[in-house]
């Protein structure tokens, strides 16, 4: 799935960064925007996936609820700098013409470490009630993990993330804040009012805890036992989530005076989430009986690299090295664009994957001492 989204992104960028003329009023571009929607969420998604993944791992080494709140912290902790050191470089890039506010700027990256931090704290909290209930009732079993106590606590935050978001966007705005922390409530940034470009808390954090549920769901013995089945439990799920998000975006009721689809409306968030567990069935069908089983795995091979595709990927298309004149070509000159970008990124991510640079380290560092020592005898 982080493979599909990487190339859902490339081609969102790339045409968004160098279509110009008449191709930029296209239905074309129109179609790459609608589905440049569907990268962030499936990047927070897979992030709340992988960490119900961690936690179950940990539960099963028998730490501690606070050893793997404090862990799974830290690495959140460590995605956010991510996200921090990520906009120090755009903005070193492009020194001289981007504003200072750009430093301050709500990215995925920023999001997925700041859902990471609050998904560890509220697994630490499921865990620890759980872990001193089953101490009072003296029947503690080692490596058990409360699923349906985390599935809920999960599908309850991303639905209290949803329900909040269109009212902090509007009547209950934080305007008290600093407008660099009231962005990453509603991505106002410093222009005033919220941005449709940014990703705040509200509502991107809720696809990571729909990741969340799903993964705890995808990772307990049962669904392990029937992984097929438990996928396509979940595709029909969605298919069903996507069916009512349908229904509720076309009723007359709405329970906001303000309502905005694309950017604020619960619905998204149930249309979005459906599509996402639609999708996870299909990647493991292509994994297990499609081409991907065969060998032929592009996709695969991106996700395994997809934080370093991200981060180079942006550079060749917005920054400086850019690989075409921005906003000024047709849309076979950026389409072949686009494949250049997804061959580069490919090579990349098996230069990655592939090399062991620490052998090659330590192979360079024996010659170099050779070199001025002579061979060893």
């Amino acid at each position: 799935m982080r493979g599909l989204a990487c190339i859902l992104m490339f081609q969102t960028h790339c045409y968004d960064a160098w279509l110009g003329g008449d191709a930029r009023n296209s239905r074309f571009l129109k179609g790459s925007q609608l589905l440049g929607t569907l990268p962030a969420p499936l990047f927070l998604f897979l992030a709340g996936t992988s960490f119900a993944l961690v936690i179950d791992k940990l539960i099963c080494k028998n730490l501690s609820p606070a050893e793997i709140t404090r862990a799974m912290l830290r690495r959140g902790a460590e995605i956010f700098a991510f996200g921090l050191l990520f906009r120090l470089q755009e903005f070193l890039i492009a020194w001289g013409w981007a504003p200072w506010s750009d430093l301050l700027r709500v990215d995925v990256l920023n999001i997925i470490g700041l859902s990471m931090i609050l998904m560890a704290l509220t697994c630490g909290i499921i865990l620890s009630i759980a872990h001193h209930r089953l101490r009072a009732t003296q029947a503690r079993t080692q490596g058990t993990t409360p699923v349906i106590t985390l599935v809920v606590a999960a599908i309850a935050a991303a639905s209290l993330i949803a329900l909040l978001t269109p009212p902090l966007y509007t009547t209950w705005r934080p305007t008290w804040l600093p407008w660099p922390l009231e962005s990453y409530v509603n991505g106002c940034h410093n222009l005033g009012t919220p941005q449709s470009w940014l990703f705040p808390l509200f509502p991107w954090a809720a696809f990571a805890f729909a990741g969340l549920a799903a993964g705890f769901v995808l990772f307990s013995n049962r669904a392990r036992a029937h992984a097929a089945e438990t996928l396509a439990l979940l595709a029909a799920a969605g298919a069903i989530a996507i069916l009512a998000a349908r229904q509720l975006d076309h009723s007359s009721f709405h329970l906001y005076s303000t309502y905005d689809y694309w950017h604020t409306s619960p619905n998204f968030l149930l249309m979005r989430t459906g599509l996402l567990l639609v999708i996870a069935f299909l990647s493991y069908a292509w994994c297990r009986w499609g081409l991907g089983a065969r060998g032929l795995s592009p996709l695969i091979q991106l996700g395994q690299t997809s934080l370093l595709v991200y981060w180079v990927h942006i550079e060749f298309v917005y920054g400086r090295f850019s690989l075409l004149p921005k906003r000024a070509e047709s849309m076979p000159t950026a389409s072949r664009g686009l494949l250049e970008i997804c061959l580069f990124m490919l090579v990349l991510s098996l230069l990655r994957t592939r090399i062991d640079w620490k052998r090659i380290g330590w192979r360079e560092i024996n010659w170099k001492k050779r070199e001025l020592w002579g061979p060893h005898r």
